[in-house]
């Protein structure tokens, strides 16, 4: 049976931009739109052209995506002409392939907040349509408000839809704009709509205030529905939108869809889904979702032992999809809760061959136990695990020794009378037969203990000279100011690997340093450096 086409439009960069401390400058917009047309996305709706500096930047070049390059607007005012509303004109001098106005799909809507005649905002409608019809472009209309809008004046929402339609949009778009509609009501009202304008030309526009998002658009692609939008990592107004990072996959994953459907994302394509959602947070500077469906770190995680245990046997045991389907990976957690088929699994991932009849694993399982007990946390901190496993079988070369190292904070005022505070590090450290003593400065004392550590290691320097630290994060384990500190650090290379790293203790500056140096020894061990 042929499948039938379903299309993505992306709207990371416009919707997804109206998120609270979200900022895409053009280089950020040029590079993920190479990286959504390199997924295989239908559309990619990339700004409000003449709304800000930096969509009139984007849209005054023309894009060469295989996707159609969206321009987002409003349909025109009342009381004057399509070709005489520069809002509009400004939207449709852009260069791109679609354009997609908003208009209003709501009868309350257009009396308070419009303030105008239902008759003239169906008549923007029109009139806006041809317009982007005239301009050679296709045509997309958002109906904003439309499932609120149906459940108030159902009459009047559908009229606003089919003269969308009627006027010769491509796709009439039914926007859950507050968020507030459930899947059960989507599919109702969808199965509703496609009665008069067919399925092939209508999609759905859901915002996730009831985190219902994802829910409520495959509900309306089974209600009728052709196109999804959506956004990268669910970014969005409020609490977002539709998340593409979860749609994507069940979308070729599961059989209810895979079966009936086909998208732009091959199977190939699905594999860089990982890499897309977390290039995202990259460039946003945040940290990614951990626990995000799909592509989180902890998406394919287990703790248990018994559930380690079955997924060693088969991994569909406790596994819904394969992770590499998506570019993930597979983590069994080595916790207090673990048994020594999470050990074993851990050690397997990570390289280390170890016999599981060796004695020394039952001693390496106590000491993580008793580890963790102090605070360590070794399922978040791959690496320092790895060197503790690697110590308890006798496999970590001794690179280097710290015999001592001295912080000092000066809070001070400078040539120019401004008041600032100084770290000053010094690090003696014994390599070979060699004793080197090295000082850094820093904006904090673990900053400072990092530059003077990584300024001369000696025959190991070339080694860490792509070392770069990119998170610290402190967390206090009781309560007090002589409490109990955990530390991780996140590390990349200039191989682009990343590792994780823990240090504990009643003070900062140690637990950093733990950390640090289980960091810098991970790298050298990767890097084979000679002993």
């Amino acid at each position: 049976m042929a499948r039938e086409r379903l299309y993505l439009f992306d709207t990371t960069l416009r919707d997804g931009a109206q998120m609270h401390g979200v900022d895409f400058t053009v280089t950020d917009k040029l590079r993920i739109s190479k990286m959504l047309d390199e997924l295989g996305v239908d559309y990619i709706e990339a700004g409000i052209p003449g709304a800000n500096p930096t969509d009139t930047a984007l849209f005054s070049e023309n894009n060469k995506t295989k996707a159609k390059f969206t321009a987002f607007g409003m349909t025109k005012r009342a009381g004057r002409s399509a070709s005489n509303d520069p809002a509009l004109a400004g939207t449709l001098a852009a260069k791109a392939d679609a354009v997609c106005l908003v208009a209003k799909a709501s009868a309350f809507q257009v009396r308070v907040a419009l303030e105008i005649k239902p008759e003239e905002n169906l008549e923007s409608i029109r009139d806006s349509v041809k317009a982007i019809i005239d301009s050679g472009r296709e045509a997309l209309i958002d109906c904003e408000h439309f499932f609120d809008g149906y459940k108030d004046n159902k009459e009047y929402a559908l009229a606003c839809a089919k003269a969308a339609y009627d006027s010769g949009a491509r796709w009439v778009v039914l926007c859950d704009t507050n968020g507030g509609t459930l899947p059960n009501e989507i599919e109702v009202i969808v199965k509703d709509v496609v009665k008069m304008i067919p399925g092939d030309h209508v999609g759905i526009h859901a915002h996730n205030d009831t985190e219902q998002a994802v829910a409520n658009s495959l509900a309306a692609v089974r209600a009728g529905a052709r196109q999804i939008q959506g956004t990268l990592n669910g970014l969005g107004e409020r609490t977002g939108n539709a998340n593409l990072c979860s749609i994507i996959p069940t979308l070729l994953l599961k059989g209810d869809f895979a079966d009936k459907f086909e998208i732009g994302v091959k199977p190939e394509q699905l594999t860089t889904l990982r890499h897309c959602a977390h290039s995202l947070d990259e460039i946003l500077n945040r940290a990614p979702d951990k626990y995000a469906p799909y592509v989180g770190e902890n998406a394919f995680a287990t703790k248990a032992g018994i559930h380690a245990s079955a997924i060693l046997k088969d991994p569909t045991t406790y596994e819904h999809v394969s992770p590499e389907s998506v570019g993930n990976r597979r983590k069994v957690m080595v916790s207090d809760q673990a048994g020594k088929s999470n050990v074993l699994a851990e050690l397997e991932r990570l390289g280390i061959v170890a016999d599981k009849n060796d004695p020394r694993l039952s001693y390496l399982l106590e000491e993580v136990k008793q580890r963790e007990a102090m605070g360590y946390s070794y399922e978040s901190a791959d690496a320092s695990f790895a060197l503790l496993a690697r110590r308890m079988l006798g496999k970590v070369p001794d690179y280097f020794d710290v015999e001592r190292f001295n912080v000092n904070v000066e809070r001070r005022y400078n040539a120019k009378g401004e008041l600032i505070t100084v770290a000053e590090a010094t690090v003696k450290v014994r390599v070979g037969g060699e004793t080197l003593i090295s000082a850094g400065e820093g904006n904090g004392p673990v900053n400072a203990l990092d530059v003077a550590l990584r300024k001369d290691l000696g025959k190991y320097q070339s080694y860490i000279a792509g070392l770069q630290l990119t998170d610290f994060r402190v967390r206090i384990l009781d309560g007090g100011t002589g409490a109990v500190t955990r530390v991780l650090i996140e590390s990349t290379d200039e191989n682009g690997e990343q590792w994780t790293t823990v240090g504990v203790s009643p003070n900062i500056i140690d637990a950093s340093f733990q950390a640090l140096i289980d960091s810098i020894t991970w790298k050298l061990l990767k890097s084979n450096a000679p002993v």
